[in-house]
């Protein structure tokens, strides 16, 4: 399974007046584990960057002066993401740009990104895991006690990295207890052992006034967020 966490950064909100991709980061995951294969492009959007998204990125008209335009390094990116599951936090927002971006280009052989990708929102998945809070990336990482420390302005490549480890976190951490050595075998320090010899641990089952409360509970997340828990 090859996936990889994509974000952008952009002139503004809206592609259809006006607004351009500058940024594009992605990291790469590769059995859910991080390759340190990324992508990593400024672009130049040909208009000029409005000071209220400069005070989001901090990327301004004069850093991107000589950076290359989306038609440039369309191959190049197009050519690194195709064929993986792409992760992207707000998805709608980035794949619209990038599909925006596409269509402007003077011949287009891509089409859309998703006929190369599958789309995976990260919001929509941590919304339905924790319906009703704030799941952002700053409050994900929050929740996960992950270290954003270094995020004080929003940058493609940084969030990238960001959501690797708040995906990795909300979809179950690690996945092998025993780490596998180039030859595939496991090698004694890798090895997690457990204690045969501990007592067995106790079942505490839940009573039936607690179960009738843990259902009435379920049934008013399913009703705020449109959708059945099953927890």
């Amino acid at each position: 399974m090859r996936q990889i966490l994509l974000d952008t950064e952009t002139t503004g909100f809206d592609p259809k007046t006006g607004d351009k991709i500058i940024e594009i980061g992605a990291v790469e995951l590769i059995k859910r584990k991080l390759t340190h294969n990324n992508y990593h492009q400024y672009i130049q959007p040909e208009r000029e960057v409005p000071i209220d998204a400069i005070e989001v990125h901090g990327i301004t008209d004069e850093f991107l002066v000589g950076k290359p335009i989306f038609a440039e390094v369309v191959d190049e990116f197009m050519e690194f993401v195709s064929g993986a599951e792409l992760i992207i936090h707000n998805a709608p927002f980035d794949v619209g740009f990038i599909n925006h971006e596409l269509s402007q280009l003077p011949t287009n052989k891509w089409g859309k990104i998703e006929d190369h990708c599958t789309i995976i929102d990260s919001l929509k998945m941590a919304r339905k895991a924790y319906p009703g809070q704030r799941n952002s990336l700053d409050a994900l990482c929050k929740r996960f006690l992950i270290d954003n420390s270094n995020r004080t302005l929003h940058g493609a490549l940084l969030d990238s990295e960001i959501l690797a480890d708040v995906y990795l976190a909300m979809t179950g951490g690690q996945t092998d207890l025993v780490l596998a050595d180039e030859e595939g075998s496991s090698s004694d320090a890798s090895r997690v052992n457990l204690n045969t010899q501990r007592a067995p641990l106790k079942v505490l089952k839940a009573s039936a006034d607690e179960l009738v409360a843990h259902n009435g509970k379920l049934q008013q997340i399913s009703e705020k967020c449109g959708e059945s828990i099953t927890w």
